[in-house]
């Protein structure tokens, strides 16, 4: 979108503007997006307090979530399965895969379901409306800071790091999964407004993105003929590189990180750009 400012004065000796459409290839409009970052304040505010409103344990379902299913992973693939977990305790093996995941995952999923959810927005009001979807990645972000912090103290006690300074990278791996979330949320959002069926295909590929993600079981179980094709899987490098810094597991490849790192960029620039594509339509199928 593009606004731009009619000096003319209007009846009221107000200010108008026109909003326009971008003609070709969209932009990414970090401009816009960063002059309007007040509004994203407000409405990441908003999604959190209505997301944990007439909740019994409100934000603490962010440190109970993981914390439960790493237990069931426990005893179904670490007990039962008895799956590796590279050398270290399936608890704390778990419990940095579930983590993450639990973040990507609820960012995915809300920001793919914001449009739909807040579609009257779209019709009565101008703001950048990629600030819908990043909202929801936003609040999976802090939800992910929440439960790091009352998490992984317990973490670090049953599997110490093997250093401050390899402790201090796992912020890094976790950005490819932001990225990543950021774009993918971003176009399903787009096309979950165009199609709405879209609302159906997006549990089943979180669930689908979940067992094709090193969460349960390390990359190491994977065949050595099929690695390259399996990092291309943005997660992969995230969740191998938080279990290195934090673990001190092995340490993922060169050719791991930059195939991870470039599918996370990819996803993210290709989401955007199709969301600010779409965004011309918005108003018409909302």
């Amino acid at each position: 979108m593009i606004v731009t400012a009619n000096t003319a004065p209007s009846p009221r000796n107000q200010q108008t503007f026109e909003i326009t459409h971008e003609r070709g290839i969209p932009s990414l409009g970090l401009l816009e997006l960063w002059g309007a970052r007040g509004v994203l304040g407000f409405l990441v505010w908003r999604d959190v307090k209505v997301r944990y409103a007439q909740t019994a344990l409100g934000i603490a379902w962010v440190i109970v979530q993981p914390l439960l299913t790493t237990l069931l992973f426990a005893l179904l693939f670490g007990r039962l399965a008895h799956l590796p977990s590279d050398g270290v305790p399936y608890v704390a093996f778990a419990l940095v895969g579930l983590i993450v995941w639990s973040a990507f995952a609820s960012a995915v999923a809300g920001a793919g379901n914001s449009l739909i959810e807040q579609s009257h927005l779209l019709t009565k009001v101008y703001f950048p409306r990629l600030f819908l979807p990043l909202a929801s990645v936003a609040v999976g972000v802090l939800d992910a800071t929440v439960a790091s912090v009352f998490l992984m103290p317990a973490v670090l006690f049953i599997a110490p790091p093997p250093g401050l300074g390899a402790v201090a990278l796992a912020p890094l791996f976790v950005v490819l999964a932001l990225i990543t979330a950021i774009g993918a949320g971003a176009a399903l959002s787009a096309l979950n407004l165009r199609y709405r069926d879209f609302r159906y295909v997006i549990p089943f590929l979180l669930q689908a993105w979940m067992f094709a993600s090193p969460i349960a079981y390390p990359a190491s179980l994977v065949p050595a003929a099929y690695r390259a094709l399996y990092a291309m899987n943005p997660l992969v490098g995230a969740l191998e590189g938080c279990r290195w810094a934090l673990l001190g597991t092995a340490r993922p490849s060169l050719a791991v990180l930059v195939t991870s790192s470039a599918s996370a960029l990819a996803t993210f620039v290709v989401g955007i750009l199709y969301f600010r594509w779409s965004e011309r339509t918005f108003v018409d199928v909302a």
